[in-house]
């Protein structure tokens, strides 16, 4: 902040300076030093009046005007060398090339095929940006990141709380970053009426100290980033989005429908539970397993039971052994949007006993 005032002060100066040099030593008369003077100050307050209604600039645009101006002074520059040779071939009256003067018209066709060209290559690259490639050498308008691409944590993913075990493990090195929207969101979550959302809201609190103490193994930075009114009235999943593509980072979130308008914008996402559905461990048909039956299954004869991991396993034949583990043989296994399912079968178990019929039993 202290940098860039002292930079609005030099150019603040400067300008003054350069209007009371043209007072001076200029061709203009001293009376109108007071007019310069003023028209310095105004010009100046009017340029700091831009750079402050513009809080943030993109590097990628002041890029694009750069390149798109020097592409149009050098058509420029070879449309006014065609020009010159029509104008002196056809019209010699116009261009006396010995005295070096010209016909004002030429001079004004110069400065108008200038301002036509620059404009249009600077509207062509501000279009095409993100197409535009060059081989030789290889130039992309798009930003290059150094280093390791951050990972932007949601709401969601902080509430859920496995992001701080896989923190603890050691296996994401990359910075996190939690926006102050965010932070907003979760902060408002806690103080909640409800019970179940102010509960959640401050696991979530919780959760997001003990990733900034856990600072060995990762960092976290609450990022507070001045924004525009459009910006602003946004919803904070597309904020994330947005910053994301900014930053050409990654979003962290447990949120299904983030997931797939993240798709639709080309933003990379790190879904913790598809992250925690690849470390299951793999299951194979004719491997045995040990599994607790805890309740029926919805076909005769089945028994339902659970992994550790929370994958469900339907036993064929293991009704009648509900509240008991069993060795069973997996058989197949089917993966759902919901989730993994294993069947198998109890090693060695027969048909069950089949009831005999009342006329018998009174007989």
């Amino acid at each position: 902040m202290l940098l860039q005032f002292l930079l609005r002060g030099f150019l603040f100066v400067a300008l003054l300076a350069i209007g009371m040099s043209y007072a001076e030593r200029g061709e203009f008369l001293s009376e109108y030093r007071v007019i310069f003077i003023i028209g310095a100050v105004l010009l100046s307050g009017l340029i700091i009046a831009v750079d402050s209604w513009i809080p943030r600039k993109s590097l990628q645009a002041i890029s694009g005007v750069f390149f798109g101006l020097s592409v149009g002074l050098l058509i420029a520059y070879g449309i006014n060398l065609v020009l010159d040779l029509i104008v002196s071939t056809f019209a010699p009256r116009l261009m006396d090339v010995g005295n070096g003067v010209e016909h004002p018209g030429v001079g004004i066709t110069r400065i108008l095929v200038g301002i036509v060209c620059c404009y249009f290559c600077v509207s062509f690259i501000l279009q095409t940006k993100d197409d535009i490639r060059f081989v030789i050498p290889y130039v992309e308008f798009a930003k290059q990141v150094k280093g390791q691409r951050p990972v932007i944590l949601d709401t969601s993913v902080i509430i859920d709380g496995r992001i701080a075990d896989i923190c603890e493990t050691g296996i994401i090195d990359q910075k996190l970053i939690v926006p102050k929207f965010v932070l907003q969101e979760l902060q408002a979550v806690a103080d909640s009426s409800d019970k179940l959302k102010r509960n959640r809201g401050r696991r979530g609190l919780d959760i997001l100290n003990r990733l900034q103490s856990n600072t060995a193994n990762v960092e976290v930075q609450v990022l507070d980033e001045p924004v525009s009114a459009h910006e602003a009235a946004e919803a904070v999943d597309l904020r994330l989005l947005t910053l994301a593509q900014r930053l050409n980072g990654r979003v962290a979130t447990n949120d299904y429908n983030l997931n797939k308008v993240a798709k639709v914008r080309g933003v990379q996402i790190i879904n913790i539970n598809d992250l925690a559905n690849a470390l299951k461990p793999v299951v194979l048909p004719g491997e045995a397993l040990t599994v607790k039956i805890i309740k029926a299954g919805e076909e005769p004869g089945q028994g339902v039971g659970y992994l550790e991991d929370g994958t469900m396993v339907v036993v064929d034949q293991g009704r009648n052994y509900i509240g008991e583990p069993v060795e069973i043989a997996v058989t197949s296994v089917l993966q759902t949007s919901a989730g993994r399912m294993i069947f198998g079968r109890m090693e060695g178990a027969g048909s069950p006993p089949r009831r005999k019929p009342a006329s018998s039993q009174s007989a």
